[in-house]
């Protein structure tokens, strides 16, 4: 799939590594050209939080960043750990900064804004501890 050539693909993968650094949270980038199966981005971005195995982080603190290119719709999944904390509205600003990137094509920025601005919130309620392991990869997961 080549919606990011491969230096946007490691500013992204950077990015996660990055963020998940400072946070025992863990934070996932899916992409694909469609949703497809009549589904609503954040259907599909449900289904992959699910058969990524996101919901089975240890303090349930696993972010989720889904994105449908040709279709332009995207979605922001948190589990329950960081949605309680979370102001009710963190993840449409955090779309918000995402889409003016995106507007311009620039998916690759509205990634890294979204994986920042994840991270910031996920080191600030679960910052990293000692103990702390990597629980998912880092790597982008390629859809249809």
């Amino acid at each position: 799939m080549t919606i990011l050539n491969e230096e946007e693909q490691e500013r992204v993968v950077d990015a996660v590594s990055v963020a998940e650094n400072m946070t025992s949270g863990e934070i996932r980038v899916v992409i694909e050209n469609v949703v497809g199966d009549g589904k609503t981005a954040i259907e599909k971005a449900t289904k992959y939080f699910e058969s990524l195995k996101m919901h089975k982080t240890r303090l349930r603190n696993g972010v989720l960043l889904y994105l449908a290119v040709q279709d332009h719709q995207f979605a922001i999944i948190g589990d329950t750990g960081i949605n309680s904390r979370v102001e009710a509205d963190f993840w449409e600003k955090t779309k918000e900064k995402m889409l003016l990137h995106f507007r311009n094509g620039d998916f690759a920025s509205g990634l890294v804004a979204g994986i920042h601005d994840a991270g910031e919130q996920l080191h600030h309620y679960f910052p990293r501890r000692e103990d702390d392991v990597n629980e998912l990869p880092n790597d982008i997961h390629f859809g249809n």
